[in-house]
């Protein structure tokens, strides 16, 4: 075929999409003039994450915090830099050294349910501090799987060029345990030259942008976690039998919680699982006991699994020296990204205590 043919080809058939476009364009104008749309139709069923978005910021009030919440920083001083639509606020001009008001502690405690996660800069805390700002939410949780601080409060994550990050997965905190944490505190005490963020995801918007039929099977869906990541090896390498078999008689090894999670202070449903801890054929319908089958059940973490990355839930923290994350474990999924290897990075984090999680059906 000589090029004056592919030349003559070529617009012809332009000239047959440019006569279609307008006819289709004013075909679909024509058919949504006809009716007043419904938002739910305007997203297909295999792409409803921009619809989860929209429905968690309608939820909010569409604005970034309620009315109310912004007059109490402003009262305070305290300014906002949203760093998402519906997720993540750095709270700037608090000096966490200081002995903090209960006013003070109530603008955080509610800026963390309605943003689900918080930052602060140029904090440099030391362990007990950090240990003492972590007890005005709450009882604390110590990690048993990791290095302690000096206070045992205080797990250290540690990477550098004989240790490359392992958290590049999305996650919410120790799902092994029966009462898992309300939320996690952590400092950055180095910084790599470049990379080492931490993403963190909106579980209430993951949920609200799952397909109706898929959130209507997870409401009876419940599945076993555990701790056996760490104790073949996760945690630095692979523990002896005995340890295991003495920490297993002393720590609860599987327990049942729900694929979607009631937060018990916002009543809001929130997608909610641990990839790492959930055993993935362990799912079963929690109304009759029945298992799901092990086809079944990693078929469906597999793609519950790609929801919380979706960018249009996600905000993302870079970290500085002094700078501290606290997120809401209930509400949000986290990522740290492991882009810095063989640089170092070490974080200090303390975990406020939690209860165990449920789902109420009446609540959404």
């Amino acid at each position: 075929m000589s090029e004056l043919e592919v030349t003559e080809e070529q617009r012809r058939y332009n000239e047959v999409a440019i006569k279609y476009a307008a006819k289709i364009h004013g075909a679909r104008s024509a058919l949504k003039a006809s009716a007043q749309p419904v938002v739910d139709e305007l997203f297909p069923s295999f792409n409803r994450t921009g619809l989860g978005v929209y429905r968690e910021y309608e939820r909010m009030g569409n604005r970034p915090v309620t009315e109310g919440l912004q007059v109490q920083a402003d009262l305070q001083g305290v300014n906002f830099e949203h760093l998402g639509l519906t997720i993540g606020t750095v709270l700037h001009d608090i000096d966490l050294k200081q002995t903090l008001s209960s006013a003070t502690i109530k603008l955080i405690r509610e800026t963390l349910l309605e943003r689900k996660v918080v930052f602060f800069r140029d904090q440099h805390l030391t362990e007990d501090e950090q240990v003492s700002f972590g007890r005005r939410f709450g009882e604390l949780d110590a990690f048993p799987f990791g290095k302690p601080g000096d206070n045992p409060y205080i797990l250290e994550i540690n990477h550098d060029e004989q240790r490359p990050g392992t958290e590049n997965n999305w996650h919410t905190d120790v799902t092994w345990m029966k009462k898992p944490s309300l939320g996690s505190i952590a400092q950055c005490v180095v910084v790599p030259p470049i990379g080492g963020s931490t993403l963190f995801a909106d579980s209430y918007a993951a949920y609200l942008g799952l397909p109706p039929e898929m959130q209507a099977r997870l409401q009876h869906i419940s599945g076993i976690n555990d701790y056996r990541f760490f104790l073949m090896g996760g945690g630095g390498g692979a523990l002896p039998e005995d340890l295991a078999a003495e920490i297993k008689k002393e720590i609860a090894f599987g327990v049942s919680h729900p694929m979607l999670r009631t937060h018990p202070e916002t009543g809001r449903t929130a997608l909610y699982f641990n990839g790492g801890f959930l055993r993935h054929e362990s799912l079963y319908d929690n109304r009759t006991g029945e298992a799901l089958g092990v086809e079944k059940a990693k078929e469906l973490v597999s793609f519950l699994q790609q929801q919380h990355g979706r960018p249009e839930y996600v905000c993302e923290f870079k970290w500085q020296p002094g700078s501290i994350a606290f997120w809401d474990n209930r509400a949000a999924q986290h990522y740290a990204a492991s882009d810095y290897y063989p640089h170092k990075r070490v974080l200090r984090r303390v975990t406020v205590s939690g209860d165990r999680p449920y789902y109420n059906p009446a609540k959404k």
